[in-house]
């Protein structure tokens, strides 16, 4: 299959009105594609990472190349209200609720007080709900307190072992451990290695912020795939500008998931963006989940790896690029 990336041409006359928009993406660009390859190994680039950046990824202890995604073959730009499909409205995975004790279900019954909240507040993310038990934390040693460097969420697939996350998060799939619904030093669910990582073009060959989203395969943990136990978002491509999400996120320096609820905005031709206060190190890589579809339609990365202001997020837009890598990768997993 080919390897086709946006027109040049196009990004170009895209962001020409925006010299300061332009410049700022080139420049989180540069410094990612002359340190760190394709993705981060240590806290030195820019964006969310420590004080300033979103993901404190240590060296992997061995190499794992993400092979490089077919990007889209059309060229169609995304207005500034996309559309969103009105008739594919997604349902909880079909897969059959766990039974075993050892790894308990997501109980639809828990009371998700923390979406009556406001718009633009956050608070803690509710425990032992579908959605919120979708969403987890990446860890780089064993599973417990202070091991988490980045958040992830399950990505429903027909193999029910995908994940999402920010591109920038992981470049190797190396000793990388996902706890679903991880909280307070427990993983309730069970953890799942990550053995592939998955990005676009634009990423792997120049760390372009506009594909800054990795989709990861994991292995099964005691036969069963991630997806089997909490359920997964479906992929949203192509959906307005102007929705209102749930975005979640692990902040490093806290053992409880963040949730918030606010509209987003377009910040350029192929970003989002949202205020929701308090999202500082680790929430890169956590969904943002439209609350009108159930769909994810971002991962907080993207122009400045996901903001310079623990109050301000961003997330590359998820058009045909997503789209073509999730399919290549659904059509390639075991």
């Amino acid at each position: 299959m080919g390897q086709h990336r946006r027109a040049r041409s196009r990004r170009h006359r895209l962001l020409a009105p925006s010299l300061f928009t332009a410049l700022s993406a080139l420049l989180v660009a540069g410094v990612v594609a002359g340190t760190h390859g394709f993705g981060l190994s240590d806290a030195t680039a820019a964006g969310k990472v420590a004080r300033s950046t979103r993901a404190v990824v240590p060296a992997p202890t061995t190499a794992s190349a993400a092979p490089a995604s077919p990007g889209p073959a059309a060229d169609t730009t995304p207005s500034a209200t996309p559309t969103p499909t009105p008739t594919d409205t997604p349902t909880p995975t079909d897969t059959p609720t766990p039974t075993a004790t050892d790894t308990p279900s997501p109980t639809a019954s828990a009371a998700p007080d923390v979406r009556s909240v406001a718009l633009g507040r956050t608070a803690a993310a509710p425990a032992d709900d579908r959605e919120s038990s979708t969403v987890g934390a990446l860890f780089s040693g064993p599973v417990g307190p202070g091991n988490h460097f980045c958040s992830a969420s399950v990505l429903h697939s027909a193999t029910g072992n995908l994940l999402l996350t920010a591109a920038h998060c992981v470049s190797s799939a190396g000793g990388v451990t996902f706890a679903p619904g991880y909280r307070d030093g427990s993983a309730p669910y069970g953890t799942w290695q990550v053995t592939a990582v998955h990005t676009a073009d634009g990423w792997a060959q120049n760390g372009d912020v506009d594909e800054d989203f990795a989709i990861l395969e994991t292995a099964p943990n005691n036969g069963r795939n991630v997806e089997d136990v909490v359920g997964g978002n479906k992929l949203g491509t192509d959906e307005s500008f102007g929705a209102t999400v749930r975005l979640y996120g692990y902040p490093a320096d806290a053992e409880t998931p963040s949730l918030c609820t606010n509209t987003t905005a377009q910040h350029s031709a192929y970003q989002r963006v949202i205020d929701c206060p308090s999202y500082p190190a680790g929430t890169s890589g956590g969904p943002w989940i439209n609350t009108a579809t159930g769909d994810v339609v971002g991962a907080i990365g993207g122009y400045q790896q996901g903001g310079e202001s623990d109050d301000t997020s961003y997330s590359a837009y998820f058009d045909h690029t997503i789209a073509a890598l999730y399919t290549q990768v659904e059509g390639s997993a075991p």
